[in-house]
């Protein structure tokens, strides 16, 4: 059996100081499994994704597992893990960091030993998947957010991850920049986790949410069922999304 794309156990995560950020978390993401991350402003989701390729600090207790393609997130497997967890920040401006668009696209492949006409190949690819054919000498502060975002998940798709991790991908974009990223995020295959208050984005694309509030995964499942769920949404300080109060209940 393929192991799932990422499997977590039992987390528990407290920040220096003591506060909780995270209380006794577990779920699976499949191979092939888009999954939404809702939940208000301080629930645990940055804190949740941060663990998924070890970019905070501290280890785990013990009891605590995280797993991506069955390989245990462990200090002599972190490079591994890394490569194989694609993270598109919130800010594109903290993932931006070289002078062309192409040395920014490059810089990830370059790290695994990818050069020369491999890595120019790899580059206009990962460009022309996300729209952005012909910008490799762009500057990417001359960038529109939207732009500069997409350059960020060119350079993430260059490591050839199998699972994505998305932090609010959609914020700052206007409704065009919006179509055209949820519809590029549509095409890409493999495991997707996306956190996100656009709930209308996890409509679109997550087959399955989970929901974060004080730290604790409160509610988990199809994502039209539980954002239905009025009761639930606001109690935890979300909203039905509009685009579910238009449908028929059986729509």
């Amino acid at each position: 059996m393929t192991p799932p794309a990422l499997e977590i156990r039992h987390l528990s995560y407290a920040y220096p100081g003591g506060r909780e950020a995270l209380r006794d978390i577990s779920f699976a993401v499949a191979t092939d499994e888009c999954v939404g991350l809702l939940g208000p402003n301080g629930a645990g989701k940055s804190t949740l994704l941060l663990h998924l390729n070890g970019l905070l600090p501290e280890r785990p207790p013990r009891t605590a597992s995280v797993t991506v393609d069955g390989l245990p997130l462990l200090a002599e497997n972190l490079d591994t893990v890394r490569q194989r967890v694609g993270f598109l920040f919130q800010e594109p401006d903290d993932q931006l960091v070289s002078a062309t668009v192409f040395e920014d696209v490059a810089f990830g492949p370059r790290q695994i030993g990818v050069e020369g006409a491999v890595l120019r190949h790899l580059v206009a690819s990962c460009l022309r998947q996300v729209g952005l054919e012909g910008f490799e000498e762009r500057q990417p502060h001359r960038l529109s957010h939207g732009e500069k975002r997409r350059v960020c998940l060119a350079g993430v798709l260059a490591c050839k991850p199998t699972l994505l991790v998305l932090d609010e991908p959609t914020s700052d974009l206007d409704p065009r920049g919006r179509r055209e990223l949820k519809a590029l995020l549509r095409s890409l295959p493999g495991a997707k986790i996306i956190a996100t208050h656009d709930l209308e984005l996890a409509v679109e694309l997550c087959s399955r949410v989970l929901v974060l509030d004080g730290g604790r995964l409160v509610a988990e499942g199809p994502t039209v069922e539980l954002l239905s769920n009025e009761p639930l949404m606001l109690a935890h300080g979300l909203e039905k999304p509009h685009i579910l109060t238009h449908r028929h209940p059986h729509g």
